[in-house]
């Protein structure tokens, strides 16, 4: 445990009173190492090297020599190793969005306060700091080519997990997402960021596809012999609309699998904008014909959008975890959160949230309406024969999740 003595923390604001009134702060708390410096610039020359610098800075935004963003940008520069504490008189959309820039430049931020700071506020932000070296490192990404794709689908390298699907309001486990995993010889278990892209940009997609859709289907068979009616979601690329033979794929598969269409849920993520809508249009439009199910998925990112769903006959929309974990919190993620279920509703779609991250998640959720949910706090992706033991699991405790969800409503 480190002493907070010990922490080395710089508060920089043009404003003499909020630095005497800070340090004030931190002395009660008791940090006691504790240096203030009126502007950016003289801040940043103060530490010439990495071993100099502040383990924490209190960072006000809206300073006349160097604002707050320009700071940060210095920061990147000499590579800074520790964390930030935003604080500033600007809106708290405001805020948010630089919150999320210090992040995206991969700068812990502990979190942001509006002035005048309270020091309770700033306690709590003060206790999510740890050490840069305890921090987790993180791991670089092998980049894998086009021959070593192909090689992993022909070697049958290719595998599904499942992430179950609950329905809120019961609880009940109601389906599981196909989600393929590479079982690499040399590298272990490959996620799919790190293929999809290359299987999508040369032409492989559609033998990726179609593994993932026979492992599925057979999956769904036999959890159907077993007892066990669970709605399998497999997603789709944009790529695999491009020709029309594919809903006849599909169809075929499900009928040679013995598994009804009805329990077949294909989401369909667009990573690159359609430039030819009717191919797509036929191929979904047959599919919602033969009883498919269609998810339009990471609903409000990327081409994922509006015009979507005017053209095609989706049933199912997933909101995006973006917009779900932390909304009870966050105003502005509550509003798009908000707005895209109000949308499903009104066009008679079922609702599915993901990144459902913990208890403030579920129950933000179940207090809404969203019909279902899936996320960390319900169950990390797992091959297919740990979900049997995993329902028994969840069904145990599952009534400490739906009960008292209108008290956590009134106090939000």
């Amino acid at each position: 445990m480190f002493e907070k003595s010990a922490i080395r923390i710089l508060a920089i604001d043009d404003d003499p009173f909020m630095l005497k009134l800070l340090e004030c702060m931190l002395a009660q708390q008791g940090y006691a190492s504790v240096s203030t410096s009126d502007n950016g610039k003289a801040a940043i020359e103060s530490f010439a090297s990495p071993n100099q610098a502040p383990d924490l800075i209190l960072l006000d935004l809206n300073m006349p020599e160097m604002d707050g963003i320009e700071f940060v940008r210095h920061l990147v520069e000499r590579q800074y190793s520790g964390s930030l504490i935003l604080i500033s008189g600007e809106d708290e959309r405001t805020l948010q969005s630089t919150e999320k820039l210090v992040r995206t430049y991969g700068i812990p931020a502990l979190g942001h306060l509006s002035k005048p700071v309270n020091p309770e506020d700033l306690s709590l932000l003060l206790e999510k700091w740890t050490p840069s070296s305890l921090s987790v490192p993180q791991m670089s990404k092998t980049a894998y080519g086009a021959m070593e794709v192909h090689a992993a689908i022909a070697n049958g390298e290719l595998v599904n997990f499942y992430q179950p699907k609950v329905n809120i309001a019961s609880g009940k486990v109601v389906g599981v997402e196909s989600l393929v995993r590479w079982r690499h010889p040399r590298d272990g278990m490959v996620y799919p960021d790190q293929f999809i892209g290359i299987a999508e940009q040369y032409g492989l997609i559609d033998d990726l596809t179609r593994v993932v859709i026979h492992e599925a289907f057979a999956q769904a068979k036999a959890w159907q012999d077993s007892g066990l009616n669970l709605h399998v979601a497999i997603n789709i690329s944009m790529d695999n609309l491009a020709s029309l033979e594919f809903a006849d794929y599909i169809v075929a598969a499900a009928a040679a699998a013995d598994i009804k269409p009805e329990g077949i849920v294909l989401e369909v993520t667009e990573s690159l904008l359609m430039k030819n809508l009717s191919t797509p249009l036929d191929v979904l439009t047959r599919l919602r014909l033969k009883r498919f199910s269609l998810s339009i998925d990471d609903f409000g990112t990327g081409h994922s959008s509006l015009s979507q769903l005017r053209d095609l006959p989706f049933d199912e929309l997933k909101v995006d975890r973006g917009f779900v974990h932390g909304a009870v919190e966050d105003s502005t993620l509550r509003a798009i959160y908000s707005a895209s279920l109000s949308l499903a509703k009104q066009l008679g779609m079922k609702t599915v949230a993901e990144g459902v991250e913990d208890r403030a998640d579920w129950d933000f959720l179940r207090s809404t309406g969203c019909d279902l949910a899936q996320g960390y706090f319900i169950a990390k992706p797992m091959p297919a024969h740990e979900i049997p033991g995993w329902i028994a699991a969840w069904e145990a405790h599952i009534e400490n999740l739906i009960e008292n969800v209108f008290v956590h409503s009134l106090e939000m």
